[in-house]
């Protein structure tokens, strides 16, 4: 690793990162960072990953492609302190989308070790990237803080709605929105150049922060007036106006899919008459619908040391949460050059608790969770038994009858195992709508390859596509730009437990007359929008391993689906392609479910949900116990029922250490999954092809204890063993 102070020459280089960074915003380019030059001095960095040939630092030896990070930095020679950056809300080490936490750990240990040995440096004030301004939020250089003693020295919170999933926004705001428009107030924008207007809001900005906070901007309205010719596509100002007067106005800085308000100023008659809830309503219902976030800024005074819960309050009215703008200071003066500054041992005191025998934790205990249904469970198994009939009898009727119900689907078929189940469902869709054999199957890059499988033994070509990192599913804007003339499906997988978002899929499919199947393998009973998993596409297929949430006593699965035809075509497939017994109207399988295990599954339905929410109340407890920062906790849904979590997945930079250290403790994990599908040897043909996200996940994963009869000791031993862990 080669590290290069920033110089004018690197201009071009520095902006061409931050473009492609996965956290990096236009605040972040040098037009923007060096227009307060003559107060700050830069000692901004350029990380490279390669170093010359011969060990020593020749600068030509170094291209672009080995760039892998930047830090924003400005140095104070009194105080010898480097802050990252000085002027700047924000100001952390850029990346790219790829990094891991581990190149992170050795970029944070170059920077402290630079500034310490070049320059002498005492301290760093870090400002990091809030999550919302990254493409895969994540909190590597959190850790890498953490690893360096940092302190939290400053708090800034911000309040921003989520475009995506944008909370109600208050009575009381729309009530104020509709009073402005009754009393002539009309909504304007500043165009580009028009200083003017410009000028105008100025004198009420400055007004109303001198005013109401004993503060003034911290640009200068000829800052303000650079900033925006260097940058008119970027930072726009919204203005409320009555009778041609400014009463009300927002500064909008627009960073890639946030739009970041850095201005509010209203004066008393915008104040009376609900100036801002109007012109906010604008931004959020019509203005940024196709942005992430709307950040409406920090609601802090005297530099941080005052929480004003009362413009909170108003800000959470838009429908708005809290983001963190944080500053951490580490002392790298005190530490011996000859050591990691970002100092921890991975270790179990002879001293811990976790030294006593204790009994093991199971990742999942099935004989325990069989002995829960007794003794019904072993009646059931009898009565099957003594029947005399084990095959395509009443308990397959009644089990499919029940199950059908449940999900909401007019038929459900039941299927020797779930890969059966997806499989017979896109060779169905074959024989009945004329696929070829160039038909193409999107499927997400990180599912099990059970999914993939399905495809490939349909005769049909599976297409992937990366999820995202925030709840591992299917990434809905990564399909749009896979569709060929060849593709006839999407299949989503609920991947853990967690429903995918259907919606813009659902949007995009019948956009363009594509079939929707379910992989709901992993999440039986989950809910989107009121609608059960296997009944929100076209077909759906279930597993009901032992170990899902509904679970058999051996393989099984089944298919659902309102499609009349397709759910006889399965039916015909599953036994040899026959409707009637020795007469095979097509090339079939024989994939069918037994007797014993339909009659099992009718049992434990009747427990799912109670099941399902138990497993609930584990996730949340973990959620809430486990606070090291080395581990990254799944995301929660806003609606609790769009989980039933099959599994908890966290993430870890070194994941095996993880599992050995809990393994020590009696605390048994699983990794779903080791490896990726596009890195198996059944897919050769894909080695060469590059999912950084899915690689990412497979090879940070690691699945919890959980069980919905794991009880409050147990969940207690795994959160404490993870809060006392450390590289």
């Amino acid at each position: 690793m080669t590290i290069i102070p920033y110089s004018i020459n690197r201009k071009e280089t520095w902006d061409a990162f931050v473009e492609m960074s996965k956290n990096g915003t236009f605040l972040l380019k040098r037009n923007f960072m060096d227009y307060h030059s003559d107060r700050f001095f830069d000692c901004s960095l350029l990380i490279y990953a390669g170093i010359s040939p011969d060990g020593e630092f020749k600068e030509k030896s170094l291209t672009t492609k080995d760039l892998v990070a930047i830090f924003p930095a400005n140095w104070d020679k009194e105080r010898l302190t480097v802050y990252s950056h000085q002027g700047l809300t924000y100001g952390g080490l850029v990346v790219l989308p790829e990094v891991t936490q581990k190149e992170v750990m050795d970029m944070m240990q170059a920077i402290l070790q630079y500034y310490r040995d070049m320059m002498q440096a005492e301290r760093l004030v870090y400002k990091p990237i809030p999550y919302i301004y990254s493409s895969i939020p994540s909190g590597e250089d959190l850790y890498a803080l953490f690893r360096a003693g940092a302190r939290l020295s400053r708090r800034l919170v911000s309040t921003c709605v989520s475009m995506q999933n944008p909370m109600k926004m208050a009575t009381l705001r729309i009530r104020q929105a509709r009073k402005a428009v009754d009393n002539g107030f009309y909504i304007d924008r500043m165009t580009e150049g028009d200083t003017q207007t410009l000028q105008e809001y100025w004198a009420l900005l400055e007004e109303v922060l001198g005013k109401y906070h004993n503060a003034r901007p911290t640009h200068t309205l000829q800052e303000m007036r650079l900033l925006m010719s260097q940058f008119p596509k970027n930072i726009r100002l919204y203005i409320v106006r009555h009778e041609k007067r400014i009463v009300a106005g927002v500064v909008i800085f627009e960073c890639r899919k946030v739009a970041h308000v850095q201005y509010i100023a209203s004066g008393e008659e915008g104040r009376t008459f609900g100036a801002l809830d109007l012109l906010f309503r604008h931004l959020i219902n019509e203005r940024y619908k196709q942005f992430d976030w709307l950040d409406l800024g920090t609601s802090n005074e005297d530099d941080g040391r005052y929480l004003n819960e009362g413009l909170i309050h108003q800000k959470e009215g838009f429908g708005g949460r809290a983001v963190c703008y944080d500053t951490y200071e580490i002392n790298i003066a005190s530490q011996d050059s000859s050591k990691s500054l970002l100092r921890g041992e991975a270790s179990c005191p002879e001293s811990s608790p976790f030294k006593k025998e204790l009994e093991m934790v199971s990742y999942l205990d099935l004989k325990r969770i069989s002995d829960s249904f007794e003794p019904d469970l072993t009646a059931e198994v009898s009565r099957v038994v003594q029947s005399g009939w084990y095959l395509l009898g009443d308990e397959n009727r009644r089990f499919s009858n029940a199950f059908a119900e449940y999900c909401g689907s007019r038929y459900c078929v039941p299927t020797g195992n779930c890969l059966d189940a997806l499989t017979m469902i896109l060779a169905a869709y074959r024989r009945l709508l004329g696929w070829s054999d160039e038909a193409e199957v999107i499927v997400p890059s990180n599912t099990y390859i059970a999914s993939i499988l399905a495809v490939s033994r349909a005769g049909m070509r599976p297409v992937l596509c990366e999820p995202r990192m925030e709840d591992y599913l299917i990434n809905p804007e990564g399909i749009e730009g896979l569709i060929t003339e060849r593709t006839k499906a999407i299949m989503v997988v609920h991947l853990y437990g967690r429903v995918c978002d259907m919606k813009p899929i659902l949007e995009v499919a019948k956009r363009y007359n594509l079939k929707v199947i379910e992989d709901v393998a992993q999440a039986q009973g989950v809910v989107y929008q009121g609608i059960r998993a296997g009944h929100l596409g076209d077909a759906a297929g279930f597993s009901f391993y032992p170990g899902k949430n509904l679970g058999a006593l051996g393989d099984a699965g089944c298919v659902t689906t309102d499609d009349e035809a397709l759910a006889d075509c399965v039916r015909a497939m599953s036994n040899y392609g026959s409707r009637e017994k020795y007469l095979n109207e097509m090339k079939g399988l024989n994939s069918r479910m037994d007797e014993v295990q339909a009659a099992v599954l009718c049992l434990k339905l009747g427990r799912l949900d109670a099941d399902n929410e138990a497993r609930r109340r584990v996730a949340q407890a973990y959620t809430e116990g486990i606070t090291n920062p080395l581990i990254t906790l799944p995301q929660m849904p806003a609606n609790a029922e769009e989980n039933v979590w099959h599994i908890y997945p966290i993430r870890t930079p070194d994941r095996n250490h993880l599992r050995e250290y809990l393994s020590r403790l009696g605390i048994g994990t699983m990794v779903h999954y080791p490896v990726p599908p596009h890195k198996q040897e059944a897919y050769s043909e894909w080695h060469d092809l590059s999912f950084p996200v899915s690689e990412r996940i497979h090879s940070e994963i690691l699945s919890l204890p959980m069980s919905p009869l794991m009880t409050d000791e147990e969940i207690q031993r795994v959160i404490d063993a993870l809060n006392r862990y450390n590289l």
